[in-house]
């Protein structure tokens, strides 16, 4: 059976993908910085790895275990990231820094280690989470989506490159789906001190996505995805696994952009 690395797998889709991947007999490296939290997937067969994509070494040596331990990575569940959301001038410059460690290079760390493995068996895949918004961006959401939008950017021309050798590259697009993004996301915006002339901008979009996350499905069908991506023969592109990230991006090409924009705002209001 093929064995699968995910990294980000304390919470989320990380954490429900392990799971899956488990209870189908495969032999699932959970890799996080938070170990304590992967007690459930640990206790049905995952082999814990405590793993800092913001550190070089970290990263290699955990990649170096498992191949070590397994012989090969089959596939590489390119997972962990995190959401800090606030107006483009109001989002410290250390934090946009810190972002862009964790959501892009934390994931060219990733795979950067486990390609000369891959290349060398001649097959392998690589499944990159990104978003919707890394098709499209809105107020106060821009410093994520742009970490996104590089993964969208990175993922395409790494396609290219592997697939004479025999590796599949696959992203990730869900929508809104009820994780821990929204603690995360609205604890980093309520530390921002942004000035009077936001104020009215970010209460809105604060209402907009709250409202967003009542009828948000929770992590299931994009698990579901990236098992199906994992046992095709001939995986998909792309996977849009909510109904939001199939609709939200074609509006988004359809329309002009202060079209788009003054929906948008007004949605806020």
């Amino acid at each position: 059976m093929k064995t699968v690395l995910v990294t980000g797998a304390s919470s989320g889709f990380g954490n429900r993908v392990a799971e899956k991947l488990l209870d189908e007999g495969y032999s699932v490296y959970a890799a996080a910085r938070r170990v304590e939290k992967m007690a459930d997937i640990e206790a049905k067969g995952a082999h814990i790895l405590r793993m800092d994509v913001t550190d070089n070494g970290s990263v290699e040596a955990r990649v170096a275990q498992v191949i070590k331990e397994q012989g090969r990575i089959d596939v590489l569940f390119n997972n962990a990231g995190y959401g800090s959301i606030g107006p483009i001038e109001c989002v410290p410059l250390e934090e946009i820094k810190r972002q862009y460690e964790v959501n892009v290079f934390g994931m060219a760390r990733l795979i950067k280690a486990v390609l000369p493995h891959m290349r060398q068996e001649r097959s392998g895949l690589i499944i990159n989470t990104a978003s919707m918004v890394g098709r499209f961006s809105i107020a106060v959401m821009g410093w994520y989506a742009s970490t996104k939008y590089a993964i969208e950017g990175m993922s395409d021309a790494l396609r290219m490159e592997v697939k004479p050798f025999g590796i599949s590259v696959v992203v990730i697009e869900p929508g809104v789906v009820k994780t821990e993004f929204d603690d995360v996301a609205f604890a980093a915006l309520d530390k921002l001190e942004e000035p009077e002339d936001y104020k009215a901008l970010v209460a809105g979009f604060r209402k907009f996505f709250q409202k967003g996350y009542e009828k948000a499905p929770g992590s299931e069908s994009t698990a579901d995805a990236v098992v199906r991506a994992i046992k095709a023969k001939r995986p998909k592109t792309r996977y849009a696994t909510t109904t939001d990230a199939r609709v939200l991006p074609k509006l988004r090409r359809w329309l002009p952009d202060r079209l788009f924009d003054s929906m948008i705002l007004r949605e806020f209001k």
